[in-house]
């Protein structure tokens, strides 16, 4: 069972997002500031993540979600330092998470590979360190076939040398994340997957829930911004529907889908680099919806996904 252990704290100048409770007695925040691809609009450097960074903590988050693959640990870590510097907060306040890639999934790689990645940040340890997906690739991007129980051995061991505090999996479906309850030593505590109006993943929400394992929402907003994609299923930003809920609380239909998500026992993981987004998407915690409205968003879901990866729908343990 996930237990909210503290309400919503409102400062004069930042919000901080209640914590829940893992299944290894960890506690994480509801809310983490998205990082990697997407995170920097186009014409923007890499660098404004670091700004994104230090501007997300100001204003009250205290999870950070990175991974190797999105090639931007180093200004995490940058950002992280300017807002330790400030004296804003200790590293202890801070929960940050980061993922393994999939061409380090034998077992040998993945320390190795969480060093690299404590390396980058600037870290001693990362609050949890995740599988990315299932899938194993060679270094050439080709198919590689490596057991994921056997990745998830190396993960284990990052986590009986102090490397990272929690251990988890992203992307895994309900039969692989079965199989590997079954199969490990130390459970994962999170299954980090896309989930938003569009693909509510209720199915795989209620499974990991019931096996004890929290859900991390990447995607959160779905294709409230079409994203290029005319054929996108609603909602929008402008969607009546969610405009009428957004105008009875005062807030954005941002705030609602992420509300939403947070209604359901979730961790939304929203991206942005502007300064008054990343403080919008983490002031949610001063309403709550009521059961009627969160049944009306889920009735958008179309189990459409923002991100697909259809180029490797052949190989070994392609989780959709």
């Amino acid at each position: 069972m996930i237990l909210l252990l503290l309400l919503g704290i409102h400062t004069a100048s930042a919000v901080l997002a209640p914590c829940i409770e893992l299944n290894d007695g960890n506690t994480i925040p509801v809310v983490a500031l998205g990082t990697g691809r997407g995170t920097a609009k186009e014409g923007e450097s890499i660098d404004e993540v670091r700004n994104a960074v230090l501007w997300a903590i100001e204003a009250g988050y205290r999870h950070i979600d990175t991974a190797a693959i999105y090639g931007d640990e180093p200004q995490v870590g940058q950002g992280i330092a300017d807002a330790i510097a400030k004296g804003i907060v200790t590293r202890e306040q801070l929960f940050v998470t980061t993922k393994l890639w999939n061409d380090k999934h034998a077992r040998h790689q993945v320390v190795p590979a969480l060093r690299e990645s404590l390396t980058n940040l600037g870290l001693d340890y990362v609050d949890l360190y995740l599988i990315h997906f299932p899938v194993a690739l060679k270094s050439d991007g080709s198919a590689d076939n490596i057991d994921y129980l056997e990745t998830w051995q190396g993960m284990e061991e990052a986590r009986d040398l102090g490397l990272a505090r929690s251990i988890g999996v992203s992307n895994f479906n309900t039969t692989q994340i079965s199989r590997l309850v079954d199969h490990c030593r130390i459970r994962p505590v999170i299954n980090e997957v896309e989930v938003n109006p569009s693909n509510t993943q209720e199915p795989l929400v209620s499974h990991c829930q019931q096996l004890g394992i929290g859900i991390m929402a990447y995607s959160p907003f779905g294709f409230l911004v079409s994203r290029n994609r005319p054929d996108a299923p609603p909602p929008r930003y402008d969607d009546p529907t969610l405009v009428a809920i957004a105008q009875k609380y005062g807030k954005s239909t941002g705030q609602i889908v992420l509300r939403y998500l947070i209604e359901r026992g979730l961790i939304p993981i929203p991206k942005s680099t502007n300064r008054k987004r990343i403080a919008e998407n983490i002031n949610l915690f001063d309403f709550d919806l009521t059961a009627e409205e969160i049944y009306t968003i889920g009735q958008f879901n179309k189990n459409v996904r923002v991100i697909e990866i259809p180029d490797w729908q052949d190989y070994p343990n392609y989780p959709f």
